[in-house]
């Protein structure tokens, strides 16, 4: 396997099959499909056909005949699509042809791609002029207490830590990505969501119902020592328990939107095209820097 490949998608693919076969389980999601209509609510436009990518479960493609009223949705992901509700597909190598859907959504299928790159060009590609993207994943604060109690344990009884929770992606940077993709109009933004639970225990049960158990290329293929895995619960409940005891696991959520651009879309003027000087606008006096020295 290419030693550059952070993710091993077949594992990904794996692991989001058996989350299906024993029981999906899809609060995070419900929870982003709730912010989606926020989100999509002020866009006063109607859209035709939408793509729902990489979306665990259908609860998207419910949402969006259902409550936004679009006419055919289209399902692509790697894992849970039912006959005849859309294709088995990867996220890296999307089979649509260019410019065909009105609006794409992904929520929290695109966090464990190698090349979210060449997705989002991908995406944007699949879109009509003036067409929608919506997209969220998990972002670098997701599951920080988890990855701390597990290379504290291995550091101690191991003599070193394997990667077991995903690199997964910075605000800042998805910006940039969105931009390079040729999206108009560009948007990024984050949200934090701290989940309680009883014990670690618990949180790793809902992680292997989510698909989210590690499915990195550089992971440890030894089977977990108990002693770790006992260690690791111990340090997560004394350094993340809230007073009443229970554990806190934060998930970062990052949200991105963008444009297929357009020509009847708003461009910004170009530099030295304002009718009005800033300081104007401010009621302030301009002073000059003066000129930049130069060597002597």
């Amino acid at each position: 396997m290419d030693s550059a490949l952070v993710f091993d998608r077949t594992a990904v693919r794996q692991r989001l099959a058996r989350a299906h076969r024993q029981g999906l389980v899809d609060f995070l999601l419900h929870h982003a499909v709730a912010d989606l209509d926020l989100r999509l609510t002020p866009v006063l436009r109607d859209f035709d056909l939408a793509l729902d990518i990489g979306a665990p479960g259908g609860g998207v493609a419910r949402y969006l005949r259902d409550q936004r009223g679009v006419a055919h949705v289209f399902r692509a992901a790697l894992a849970g699509i039912a006959p005849g509700d859309g294709v088995v597909a990867d996220e890296e190598a999307l089979p649509f042809a260019h410019e065909r859907f009105d609006l794409a959504v992904s929520l929290l299928g695109l966090h464990t791609v190698n090349d979210l790159p060449g997705a989002l060009i991908q995406i944007r590609r699949a879109l009509k002029p003036d067409g929608l993207f919506v997209g969220c994943l998990l972002g670098g604060a997701t599951l920080t207490e988890l990855r701390t109690a597990f290379m504290q344990a291995e550091s101690e009884i191991e003599g070193g830590a394997s990667p077991r929770v995903a690199p997964f992606a910075d605000v800042r940077d998805l910006g940039s990505l969105m931009q390079r993709a040729g999206f108009a109009l560009p948007v990024t933004d984050s949200e934090s969501v701290t989940v309680r639970y009883d014990d670690p225990f618990a949180l790793m049960r809902d992680l292997r119902g989510m698909g989210l158990t590690n499915a990195l290329v550089a992971r440890r293929r030894a089977p977990l020592k108990r002693a770790v895995l006992m260690r690791a619960a111990q340090v997560y409940a004394e350094r993340f328990a809230d007073p009443d005891g229970r554990l806190r696991a934060t998930f970062e959520y990052i949200w991105l939107s963008g444009w297929s651009p357009h020509e009847s879309q708003q461009k910004p003027l170009r530099p030295g095209s304002a009718k009005m000087r800033l300081a104007d606008a401010l009621g302030t006096t301009e002073h000059s820097a003066g000129e930049k020295a130069g060597p002597e």
